[in-house]
This record gives C-alpha cells, sequence and structure tokens, in this order.
C-alpha cells in the first residue's frame, strides 16, 4: 500500500474509528491511565498495529509518508492511545524490519503486525537519555547465548509489550561501535519490567524501567551482527522524529479547530471573540507556526524517501513541530481563558500531552546541536 489513495482511504478509515471508539473515550483514558483491553482489540482488526510491517508478514507496508499521514490522523485524538500505537509502528518495529534475518521476521513480524505481540524500544538508560554514546547495559557473549546486564528507564508501552528492541554494548572499546541490537523477550530469564511511571501527560501509555541481570538472550537473537545498533538507532532516531513531527501537525490541526469554533460563539464584551483583534493575531500566528512545521516535517520526509541520511532535516522537522505545537497549545488555552483551564474542554490535556514532545526522541536541545554540527561541518 504505497499510493495516495489508498493511503488517503487508510486515513479516512482511521479517522472513522478514532471519531466513534476513541474520542468518546479519551476521558476514560486519561483518568485510568490505561487504554481499555477492548479499544486495543478494535485497533487489532482495524489492522493499526501493522501499519509497517511489510505485507509479506501480514502488515499494511506503509512508507515514512504514509505512516506520518496517519500519524497527523492520531495527533487528533488521545494522546496515550495514538502513542502506543505510533511507538508499535514506528521505533518498536523499525529494526527488526531493518536488520532482521529472515527467521527473525518470520518468528516475530506476524504476531506484531496483528498487534498480538506488542513492541517497545529500549535505548534510554539513567546516565544515557539523549545521548546513546553514554549506555552502560553490557551484553557478553558466552556460547550460543549473550548475558546482559543493565537497565533501562521511561520505555514506552513497557507495561504491555511483548517484545522488546534493546541496545547494549558488545564491546567497550568500540565506543558506539560496539553497540548492538537484540530482541528479547518479555519472558526471557533475568529480565524484569517494573511499576508504571506516573506521568504529567501521556496518560494511557505504559511507561516503564526495565533490568536486566544476567539476562540469558539467544545468540541468534542479536540483530544484524555486533556493532550494528547504534547505526539502527540513529536510522530508527530519525524516521521517529519525523513521525513526531508529523503527530505535531495533527494536533495543532485540532487546537486551531477548537479555537476557531470557540471563537465564533462565545461573547466578550459585547461581541464574539473572533472580532477582537488581537485574538486573530494569536489565531494567525498558530496557523503560520502549523504551515512552517508543515513545510519542515514534509521536507524530511522527501529527503529519507530519496534515500538520503536527512538527519539534519529531521532534526529540523522535530525541534521546530514541537516547539511550534508548545507555543500553538499555549495560545489556544488563552484563547478560552478560564474555560481552557478546565478538564471539560480537554486543552489543559493536549497542553500536558504537548510538553513531552520536546523532550523524547531526543530534545530540543540536542536538536540544535545536531544541526549546528551539521552547518559546521559543511563546506
Amino acid at each position: 500500500m504505497q499510493t495516495s489513495t489508498e493511503v488517503r482511504q487508510l486515513c479516512d478509515q482511521i479517522r472513522r474509528f478514532i471519531r466513534a471508539e476513541v474520542d468518546p473515550r479519551s476521558r476514560e483514558i486519561e483518568e485510568s491511565d490505561a487504554v481499555p483491553e477492548d479499544l486495543i482489540d478494535k485497533a487489532r482488526e482495524l489492522g493499526l498495529f501493522g501499519l509497517t510491517i511489510p505485507e509479506e508478514y501480514g502488515g499494511i507496508g506503509l512508507d515514512l509518508a504514509g505512516k506520518c499521514a496517519v500519524e497527523e490522523e492520531m495527533g487528533k485524538t488521545n494522546y496515550g492511545f495514538a502513542t502506543l500505537i505510533g511507538n508499535h509502528t514506528g521505533i518498536s518495529t523499525a529494526g527488526i524490519v531493518a536488520l532482521g534475518n529472515a527467521d527473525q521476521k518470520r518468528k516475530y513480524l506476524p504476531r506484531m503486525a496483528t498487534g498480538e505481540w506488542i513492541g517497545a524500544f529500549a535505548l534510554t538508560e539513567p546516565q544515557a537519555g539523549s545521548d546513546p554514546a553514554g549506555l552502560r547495559t553490557r551484553a557478553v557473549r558466552k556460547g550460543d547465548r549473550y548475558v546482559l546486564d543493565g537497565e533501562k528507564i521511561y520505555i514506552t508501552n513497557a507495561g504491555l509489550a511483548n517484545v522488546f528492541t534493546v541496545m547494549a554494548i558488545t564491546d567497550p572499546a568500540k565506543g558506539i561501535k560496539g553497540i548492538s541490537a537484540f530482541i528479547i523477550e518479555r519472558d526471557f530469564k533475568g529480565f524484569s519490567i517494573g511499576r508504571n511511571e506516573l506521568k504529567m501527560g501521556m496518560h494511557g501509555c505504559t511507561t516503564a524501567p526495565l533490568a536486566f541481570e544476567e539476562c540469558e538472550v539467544p545468540a541468534e537473537n542479536l540483530l544484524g551482527g555486533e556493532g550494528l545498533g547504534y547505526v539502527q538507532a540513529m536510522k530508527t532516531l530519525t524516521a521517529g522524529r519525523v513521525t513526531v513531527s508529523a503527530r505535531c501537525l495533527g494536533m495543532m490541526d485540532k487546537l486551531i479547530a477548537q479555537c476557531v469554533e470557540y471563537m465564533k460563539v462565545r461573547t466578550q464584551g459585547g461581541k464574539k471573540l473572533a472580532e477582537h483583534q488581537g485574538l486573530q493575531w494569536m489565531l494567525a500566528d498558530m496557523s503560520v507556526a502549523r504551515d512552517a512545521a508543515r513545510g519542515l516535517t514534509y521536507r524530511a520526509i522527501e529527503t529519507l524517501l530519496r534515500g538520503e541520511r536527512g538527519t539534519m532535516e529531521a532534526s529540523a522537522a522535530k525541534l521546530f513541530s514541537t516547539e511550534a505545537l508548545g507555543r500553538v497549545v499555549d495560545a489556544a488555552v488563552q484563547i478560552h481563558g478560564g474555560m481552557g483551564y478546565m478538564r471539560e474542554m480537554g486543552i489543559e490535556t493536549t497542553y500536558r500531552d504537548a510538553r513531552i514532545v520536546r523532550i523524547y526522541e531526543g530534545t530540543s536541545e540536542i536538536q540544535r546541536n545536531i544541526i549546528a554540527g551539521q552547518l559546521l561541518k559543511e563546506p
């Protein structure tokens, strides 16, 4: 499925599903901090867990442009639900799709495509968040298996996941070139998952620490050979940053639409909010920020689809889109006044959810470092 018509039809189908099934239960998800199992089952039936998995393994086979189109739609609904799906279909399956051998793909991808097995991606550690080169989790080869020791934190989907793509050091002497990727199953000996973290936002999507204490991993679960983990992690994060940008576009679309609707009906000082020039300017700035973010995001998509590295373009898209979302959601609260601060409007939920996008998948500061570093390397 790669044609624009097919992608539009898929997005239409997802939009109907969101409006009929997800949106009405958003408050339930927010307050319980969990996506109901029956809603996950409906997402399975719709094929949402197989969006980016090749068709030969039971998925839909979207490329980056198709994935980003879906992310824009997902940005308009409950953020926890969107993250559960987006993480699974993004960084949590990308490594197996890109590096997995035939046996690994046959074993894991079909069950991940149906959502029977949910995926998670484990890179971040207490002392290695935006800097993967600081990893300390070790993997030592012992006969026909590797033994992993270490810990990971803030792992999205950890509470639900059955399959984890885990980065670990196999050769400390090689630095980042000594980082390898492994497929870890939930019931592997020596592997444990901590409690679900209580977060400011992103309610409904589990986030938990992982611990590896002499965790035994079959040698055949090494992804792509020793030393390829860092390279794949960087490629995965580059694409992931673009999909985060795309989701921000959907979030801004929804916020702007909410503000337009509210300004047309709310009266203040004897006239509609839509007649107040100061608020018109705020709305205009929101629209310009959204459109500029869209331009940078689409440029990054096109660059990566051409097979170019696209690191700088992806960082620029994520930096601008996530910062723009912060300004847009802040303006949306201001336009709604006291009502914007109340839970019933849902804007305060988006306000809390929006804060995470400037942190995960590489902080805004890291994106600036990447951009500046690329500029300084150019002749």
